[in-house]
């Protein structure tokens, strides 16, 4: 099994962990990773663009002037797209950008977003992020003894000092474990994760490792 070291808010190392090779040591794919970015940024925009059509220009639709004789282009009304302030041929239109993704897949891409974290030393335990007031600047202060001044902080969502006291942090967030996902993760250079979500975490994804995983994983062990 691999192994993580435990530190306090102080950055003392204080022991260390084993953890599941098939969550935190596992085959990092690329693919996977690109996947799931995509489908998490698909379905945060909010695709509200719209122009009017048409049919949805307030103006008359009586017929401008006689067909014939005028010398003009033939037209029936002023609403359509040639002419100033008529509708939009063709334009946005209210929509969802979301698709679907296989939860295999997303599940495979979150094992590889911690692996990846964990192989380049930028996945961090702490035992504790518990705070004795709501400070910022005291969370920033342990942000930066840890060597993390920016990075995604997961704990439980109870930990109110936590939680209030990085709402003002410019290059750091917090989130809730129940959240953890594959875009917040590769957004910012550093996981910082107490060690009860640590396990919360490998406990949820190590119910979603197949078997040829687990093969991959006990060959690698044995290696």
């Amino acid at each position: 099994m691999a192994k993580l070291n435990v530190i306090d808010l102080e950055g003392t190392p204080v022991g260390e962990i084993d953890v599941a090779d098939e969550v935190f040591a596992a085959e990092v794919k690329e693919h996977l990773l690109w996947e799931a970015v995509r489908y998490q940024r698909a379905k945060r925009r909010r695709g509200t663009a719209k122009t009017k059509e048409r049919n949805e220009i307030n103006r008359t639709s009586a017929k401008m002037y006689k067909q014939k004789g005028t010398g003009n282009a033939r037209h029936g009304n002023k609403r359509v797209h040639i002419f100033r302030g008529g509708g939009t041929v063709h334009g946005p239109r209210v929509r969802s950008y979301a698709f679907s993704v296989n939860k295999k897949a997303l599940a495979g891409a979150l094992r590889s977003a911690l692996s990846l974290r964990a192989r380049e030393g930028d996945l961090i335990v702490v035992r504790a992020l518990d705070l004795p007031e709501i400070k910022t600047r005291a969370l920033a202060g342990a942000l930066e003894k840890i060597k993390a001044p920016k990075a995604l902080l997961v704990d439980q969502s109870d930990n109110r000092n936590l939680r209030l006291s990085a709402r003002n942090l410019a290059d750091s967030i917090f989130l809730d474990v129940k959240g953890v996902n594959v875009y917040d993760i590769l957004r910012f250079p550093k996981l910082v994760v107490t060690e009860a979500s640590l396990r919360e975490v490998e406990s949820r994804l190590i119910k979603t490792v197949g078997k040829r995983e687990r093969e991959k994983a006990a060959e690698g062990g044995q290696a």
